[in-house]
């Protein structure tokens, strides 16, 4: 991870909390469910003192009373503003989104944390201390990661991530910053800054993103940089052909541009792109290569 990313990454996104931010998790459990295979609980946790995030975390079975750890992934949430989280966890809104509910039913041990200021997560930004959604996102998902590391269901060592659209490039953030994370899994989350949307990157100025992001001006990073700070580890992105959210010609340019660096670290075939011949979408072949490839890489085969 290249000192100089996360500095300029910090520059747009607030500073990374500190140490001193690492308050006990205290978790609290607010309603579980027996979904057949697994358990589901709805959660809270404290991610730095003042600020509690909700998140679902699901259980299979199997890893119960002295069952058999298993790997565990964070399931990132896409735009939502009516359910926000719980889209990764029911089979409800957009086809597809249920990823996490996928990941749980095919053995693997779930956290999905809400993403700030959406549906009913809306923490005081500043009052804790951030200037951006996004770093607000990312620590939580790192102290998402410390919750993960002190179950005993989870089996130790690196972890998995998966997210699609928002948390398309909520994963790839979080992974710059944490190498707890050996897997990642990133559909529709990114084309290059300069490409997005003909140029205007009014959508990417909301509080909940990157609200220090002056008109007319690019960030001081782009996803090639992001993506080859992620070598050696294992990446798939899945860029549409049909997406008119993210160009797909635009991320495969920033995905061919981060290859030198995965070759130079003896891991070229760890950087994999899918061009599926869909809209903003997760389709069922790409949801299943996704599953596949965290189980078969950087987490279930490097964890048990």
């Amino acid at each position: 991870m290249a000192e100089d990313l996360t500095e300029r990454m910090e520059r747009l996104m607030g500073p990374l909390p500190g140490p001193d931010r690492r308050v006990p998790l205290d978790v609290e459990v607010v309603d579980e469910v027996d979904c057949g295979g697994y358990l589901r609980r709805l959660i809270n946790y404290s991610a730095e003192p003042g600020g509690r995030t909700p998140a679902y975390l699901l259980l299979p079975k199997a890893t119960l009373g002295g069952g058999r750890p298993a790997p565990g992934v964070l399931a990132l949430h896409p735009t939502e503003h009516t359910i926000g989280h719980r889209v990764v966890v029911e089979p409800v809104g957009a086809r597809n989104r249920d990823y996490g509910r996928r990941l749980a039913g095919a053995g693997f041990v779930v956290l999905a944390p809400a993403y700030p200021l959406m549906a009913g997560h809306q923490p005081d930004l500043p009052a804790l201390g951030y200037v951006s959604g996004t770093m607000k996102a990312i620590w939580d998902n790192i102290r998402g990661l410390d919750l993960l590391d002190q179950l005993p269901e989870v089996a130790a060592g690196g972890y998995g991530v998966m997210g699609h659209s928002l948390g398309g490039h909520n994963a790839i953030f979080t992974a710059v910053f944490e190498p707890r994370l050996r897997a990642v899994v990133s559909s529709c989350g990114f084309d290059s800054f300069a490409d997005y949307m003909g140029g205007d990157l009014a959508g990417w100025r909301q509080d909940r993103y990157l609200p220090l992001l002056a008109p007319g001006a690019l960030p001081p990073f782009d996803f090639d940089e992001l993506l080859a700070a992620l070598a050696p580890r294992d990446v798939l992105i899945s860029a549409p052909l049909g997406d008119t959210n993210f160009d797909w010609r635009s991320a495969a340019r920033m995905v061919d541009r981060a290859r030198p660096a995965f070759a130079a670290t003896g891991a070229a075939d760890r950087l994999t792109v899918l061009h599926p011949d869909c809209g903003h979408d997760l389709p069922d072949p790409v949801l299943d290569r996704a599953i596949a490839f965290l189980g078969a890489f950087g987490t279930a085969s490097s964890r048990l």
